[in-house]
């Protein structure tokens, strides 16, 4: 039997138009979040990709550039000239590896770790404050849909982020 939702919709059926509003309201969402930390990385003369490459390096730090680019999907020409902006500017530290000195393993310096902070604790006040308004059940069924969104390699890569922290 189909749930149904707040307006007495049928959940298992959406129409293109429910559908169309879901989609408009993840671009106005996404807008949102990422305002704040817009606004703070214009003023240091950075982007949404450095923004990201400090967030992922901070959830595994000494990851390697190649697991990087794989989490990030971009080219390793954009992720090297965003590196090598971090790096210059003193927010990360790329170090060689020890058994494969091929590899570059990336850390946040102090500063890097100041810039993550201020960044997602911008993020993490606008969601815990919609996660309240919204309540548990929608959160957990907000998790599911984000979940059930994204590729399976992506998945792997959010889940062992999400492992790592438990």
């Amino acid at each position: 039997m189909a749930e149904s939702g707040p307006g007495g919709e049928s959940l298992l059926f959406l129409t293109d138009e429910q559908l169309r509003k879901g989609i408009e309201a993840m671009f106005f969402a996404y807008r949102g979040f990422t305002a704040d930390p817009d606004r703070i990385l214009a003023d240091k003369g950075y982007g949404r990709a450095h923004h990201r490459a400090v967030h992922f390096i901070k959830r595994s730090p000494g990851t390697t550039v190649n697991n990087l680019l794989s989490i990030l999907g971009v080219t390793k020409q954009s992720l090297n000239r965003v590196l090598r902006a971090l790096i210059a500017d003193g927010l990360v530290e790329s170090r060689v590896g020890k058994e494969d000195r091929r590899e570059r393993h990336l850390y946040l310096t102090e500063d890097g770790a100041a810039l993550e902070a201020e960044l997602s604790n911008a993020q993490r006040v606008r969601m815990r404050a919609a996660f309240r308004e919204a309540g548990p059940d929608a959160v957990a069924g907000f998790r599911t849909v984000l979940e059930a969104m994204m590729d399976a390699d992506l998945r792997r890569h959010f889940n062992a982020l999400k492992d790592r922290s438990q």
